[in-house]
């Protein structure tokens, strides 16, 4: 590797490079722009940096934000230098103390960079932007890690300059373009005191390794892999793009439009080539918000979905993502979340005498996640008011066997027969709140009010919605 030229020392600069990227992502006055202090020759020239910028940009706010993981020995002896630098810089600094789980079968630096993330979120509000020191070496890192893994082009693009964080947020990393010995050279020359990281030697990490013992070796054969290696990046993320583009486009047209976070229609995505049921199925899997599955979970997946009879009953667990299907449909939830929307109780009792106030309204919790509100009002389709003699009552599981006649159907059908005709999926039959006067059911929250209890003209009658807290 050639020395780095002092006028690319000299040429480099931090400040400008942040602006360039402030600019690029349209970042409104007021917004904080947070940086990812960890004290290490990259975050450092960063905060120099940042402090530079903000003495001539008064209309963004500036936080500095240091994790203390406890991993370390020396982690009290890094934050006392990161508040001493922060005073140096003039910008302020919040320190996190988090707690990083290191159970067996856990990988230390993903569940690290879990929590420290975590951490920098809790700092931040929609619009604000979060800064980090990765580099032109990091890409290189991450773009082998990908590969070690056997990641398509969404893992391939590795890193960009700027995307969107968090959902409202912005990420920046300014020294994207950057090599660590400019980085170095840079902060030797405005003699920068930095940290470091002692672990950042211990070869059993897998970036540690490739750092280390890889990519020297790499950079003495082909000096100029990192930067070959990060356009290769950039080619995938453009591909990616594209298919991202034309994925949403299509995949409207497969979903059910019963209700937000509906099924997949299984018999639409059986009538693709193989290449467009997995792009179309891992779209749907990230639409919902899931950990993208690996190409050999995603195989298995599809096989079973798309091959079972259609009256078979289909239930794969991979991780926390649970995948069933039902009348030729593909549901996915989260197991976290449905041990979570399970009913407290199968029977809630409610006291029919706050019903007939005036103006009721009443809250009750139905689960850890759910509620339900009911209220009294003389617009909309609603339960009409019980007697103050009868019973009122939330109950759920009940019998299939129970006769329900709702509004607007010629004549009565067991409750079993009415959720395949809804099309309500087994699970969720049981979270839906039934309402009951007495033994009477009266209303299925959310689907029908059984006939003789729909209120008429303008009297005022009863609204349930069940929503999640």
């Amino acid at each position: 590797m050639s020395p780095i030229k002092d006028s690319a020392v000299s040429g480099f600069n931090p400040s400008g490079l942040i602006g360039e990227l402030v600019d690029q992502t349209g970042v409104k006055d007021g917004a904080k722009l947070v940086l990812a202090y960890s004290g290490g020759v990259d975050s450092e020239l960063l905060a120099l940096g940042l402090s530079e910028f903000a003495r001539e940009h008064c209309e963004y706010r500036y936080l500095l934000v240091h994790v203390h993981h406890g991993l370390s020995d020396n982690a009290d002896v890094w934050v006392r230098h990161c508040e001493s630098r922060a005073n140096v810089y003039g910008l302020p600094i919040s320190i996190k103390r988090v707690v990083v789980d290191t159970g067996p079968r856990k990988s230390i630096e993903a569940e690290a960079r879990n929590v420290r993330y975590d951490a920098i979120q809790s700092q931040m509000e929609p619009g604000d932007v979060l800064l980090t020191g990765h580099h032109l070496d990091d890409q290189l890192e991450t773009v082998l890690l990908a590969l070690k893994r056997g990641l398509g082009p969404k893992g391939l693009s590795a890193m960009g300059s700027t995307q969107v964080f968090d959902g409202n947020k912005q990420l920046i990393r300014p020294l994207l373009s950057i090599s660590r010995e400019l980085i170095e050279a840079k902060a030797s020359a405005l003699g920068l005191i930095h940290i470091t990281d002692e672990s950042n030697s211990d070869a059993q990490y897998d970036r540690n390794f490739l750092r280390l013992e890889i990519i020297p070796r790499l950079k003495a054969r082909w000096g100029a892999i990192a930067t070959t290696a990060s356009r290769s990046a950039f080619l995938c993320a453009q591909q990616q793009a594209v298919i991202d583009d034309e994925v949403s486009e299509r995949l409207p047209a497969f979903i059910s439009s019963r209700k937000e976070g509906g099924p997949l229609d299984l018999g639409l995505l059986a009538a693709q080539s193989v290449h467009w049921q997995s792009l179309l199925f891992r779209g749907f899997i990230e639409k919902l918000g899931f950990a993208p599955l690996s190409q050999i979970q995603l195989v298995q997946a599809l096989s079973q979905l798309l091959t079972a009879r259609r009256d078979a009953k289909v239930e794969l667990r991979l991780g926390d993502l649970l995948i069933r299907r039902y009348q030729g449909l593909a549901f996915l939830s989260s197991l976290i979340d449905e041990k979570n929307e399970s009913p407290i109780q199968t029977c809630i009792e409610v006291d029919s005498s706050s019903l007939l106030d005036k103006d009721a309204e009443v809250s009750l919790s139905l689960s850890k996640r759910n509620r339900l509100s009911i209220i009294k009002v003389s617009l909309s389709d609603r339960v009409r008011l019980p007697d103050r003699s009868q019973l009122v009552s939330i109950r759920f599981s009940v019998k299939g066997s129970t006769r329900c006649h709702p509004v607007n159907r010629d004549k009565a059908r067991e409750l079993k027969k009415l959720w395949q005709e809804y099309g309500i999926p087994p699970w969720e039959r049981e979270r839906v709140p039934c309402i009951f006067y007495g033994e009477q059911l009266v209303c299925a929250v959310g689907y029908w009010i059984e006939t003789g209890f729909l209120c008429e003209q303008e009297e005022r009658g009863l609204v349930f919605n069940s929503h999640q807290v």
